[in-house]
Order: C-alpha cells, then sequence, then structure tokens
C-alpha cells in the first residue's frame, strides 16, 4: 500500500533490525509495506530497533536521484526517514538501507539489498500546473493554501476563453488525458526545448515545477483553428479566444479525405517539398509548398495556389492561398490544436 501525498504515491519501507554480538552483522529483513497519514514530510524508509535508539545518531538515509531527508523519532526504538524536499513525479528512487547504525547495546546492520520506490505521474496536477503557467485555455483557483506555487491542491478550473468552440471544451476533463491536455503539454515540452511527446516525462515534470516556483508565465496567447468541411469550406483561427482571421480552404477529395477530429500540430516548416502517391498510382513532387503545419500524420495546415478554394480538392492537407497561409502560421506553434469537423 502507497502513501498519498501531493499527487504522488510512494511507499514506505518498514525494516527490523534484530540483536547482535560483538562483531557480527544482521541484514535487514523488509517485513511490511505500512500506508501513513497525509503530513509534510513523507516517511520513506522506518527502521525498528531491539534496543532504545536516537534519531539524532543515524546518519543520512542514502538515496539516488538525491534527496534531502532527515531521521525522525516516532518512538524509543524506532525512527524514520523523511523527505524534505519536492519528489520528482516519475522518478524512480533507489532507496539504500543505511550502514553502521549504532544503538545503545552496540547493535547494528547493514544491507545487501535495496528498495525501490516509483512516484507516479498525476494527471490532475498536470492540469493545475499547465493552467497556472497559461499553457492550458483555462485559470485555475486554489481553494487552499500551499507551501510553494508547485503544491498540488484542491480548487476550481475556469475556462479562460469563452468564446472558443463548445466542442473543443467538451474534450476536456480535469484528471483525464486527453488532447486538450496533450496539446499543452507538447507547446510546454516545445517552449523548454524537450521532445514533443505530450507525455510528462521527468525532464517535463521538473521544469514545470521549476517555472511554477518561478511565476514563469507562458507569454503567448492561446491558439485554436477550426476547419469546416461544410460548403463552403473553412478555416477559422481563434487567438486569445477569439475568432480573429477566416479563411476558404480545401480539404481532401473522396479517396483521400481529410480525418475528422482534434489534434495537435507536431511538425512545422516554413517551406517544404512534398512528394507521394496520387489515388492513381502516379507520383507528386511539389517544390517550395509554404507556411506547413502537420497536425495528423500527413495532414497539415499550408499554402497551395488553386483556382478556387471552399471544397475538396486535396489529398487529405488542408490548402489555402499562399497568404492566408502566411497569416495563419505563425499562430500554429508545436502543440496548437486544429479540429476538423464534417
Amino acid at each position: 500500500m502507497g502513501l498519498l501525498m501531493s499527487g504522488l504515491a510512494l511507499a514506505t519501507t518498514v525494516v527490523t533490525v534484530p540483536s547482535t554480538v560483538a562483531g557480527a552483522v544482521s541484514l535487514v529483513k523488509v517485513i511490511a509495506t505500512l500506508p501513513a497519514s497525509l503530513s509534510s514530510t513523507l516517511p520513506l524508509v522506518r527502521l525498528h530497533f531491539n534496543q532504545n535508539v536516537s534519531a539524532t545518531s543515524l546518519p543520512a538515509l542514502a538515496i539516488h536521484p538525491a534527496l534531502h531527508t532527515a531521521w525522525e523519532q516516532i518512538g524509543p526504538r524506532e525512527v524514520q526517514a523523511v523527505a524534505l524536499s519536492t519528489l520528482v513525479p516519475s522518478v524512480r528512487y533507489r532507496i539504500a538501507a543505511p550502514t553502521e547504525l549504532r544503538c545503545s547495546a552496540r547493535c547494528s546492520f547493514s544491507a545487501t539489498q535495496s528498495r525501490l520506490a516509483s512516484v507516479a505521474t498525476n494527471v490532475t496536477w498536470e492540469d493545475q500546473l499547465l493552467a497556472e503557467l497559461h499553457y492550458l485555455p483555462l485559470t485555475f483557483q486554489s481553494s487552499v493554501s500551499a507551501s510553494s506555487a508547485s503544491s498540488q491542491m484542491s480548487g476550481t478550473f475556469t475556462w479562460v476563453y469563452p468564446n472558443l468552440p463548445t466542442s473543443l471544451m467538451a474534450q476536456w476533463q480535469v484528471g483525464t488525458d486527453n488532447v486538450v491536455l496533450r496539446g499543452a503539454v507538447m507547446a510546454f515540452q516545445s517552449a523548454h526545448g524537450l521532445a514533443s511527446t505530450g507525455v510528462a516525462d521527468t525532464a517535463t515534470w521538473r521544469n514545470l515545477i521549476t517555472d511554477a516556483n518561478t511565476n514563469t508565465i507562458n507569454a503567448n496567447p492561446y491558439d485554436f483553428v477550426n476547419v469546416s468541411m461544410r460548403s463552403p469550406e473553412t478555416l477559422t483561427l481563434y487567438v486569445a479566444g477569439r475568432a480573429t482571421f477566416h479563411a476558404l480552404v480545401n480539404t481532401g477529395i473522396s479517396v483521400s479525405p481529410t480525418a475528422t477530429g482534434t489534434y495537435p500540430v507536431y511538425l512545422r516548416y516554413v517551406s517544404q517539398t512534398m512528394s507521394g502517391t496520387n489515388p492513381d498510382g502516379s507520383h507528386y513532387s511539389d517544390a517550395g509548398i509554404p507556411w506547413v503545419s502537420y497536425f495528423n500524420g500527413g495532414d497539415a495546415l499550408h499554402g497551395f495556389i488553386r483556382a478556387t478554394y471552399g471544397w475538396p480538392q486535396s489529398l487529405g492537407c488542408v490548402e489555402m492561398p499562399f497568404a492566408a497561409a502566411k497569416t495563419v502560421w505563425p499562430y500554429t506553434p508545436i502543440g496548437t490544436l486544429v479540429t476538423v469537423q464534417a
């Protein structure tokens, strides 16, 4: 059973220290994993001695990666090590049993084994931090006080931009893995030079916590692109929740349609040569395609010269006039959500 604290799960390792004779050494034996109540500190290891022991006489607990800890006296013969610094989600901490412990009867122990403790990611905490840092189109208002900006807490999420399409709002739910959250994670990762996977790994969590504690807020507006395949086909660009630009576009023909749904932009080019196979088996290679933002596989927003716009003509991409594509491109950084609606 694990201890839950600040959205993190960590097991408390309980060991017993048996009696020894002079010169003899006993191995630490793990006898249980106990639950613990919420507190300001996080118990990591609890030691039970057969004689009285003082927490102040014990050496520091060895943990990798390094973690600041301290021993607490919880009984005449019982001590526990507690974490005093923030644990990073998704990190596995290797906790080595301390050696050369001494108590009043000259008892001692050593350990040949170490214990592993895993701190799991918490999606609700992701929502909170990304909202506070302005990567989500929501605000977070805490209902309790916290010791640091990066502490997970209960509170209320509110949409910042009520004019965004309700179809987008319906795709976000606190504490769940959804495309709105993935887009925000990708945008955060891209802004910090990390691989934009949409999954909060160790490096992402460290940067989230650092930015929260230093109040490093995303200065860019929240952008969103909505493509309607109703005739005539159109694109609407939302910047900071307002529809700021509209353009006629072309989506995929029936044998190579543009997939409906909501997707985050994952790759961008100012200009690119696009090549592939036409439905009749012939090949194409079009150089100088400008203002390209890929959002779903090979489907991208980009400029393309056509005689007319507003009806299916592409092989899955969302084509628009060069001038329109140039206007839209700066507002489609990595993580920007693109919705395609039938």
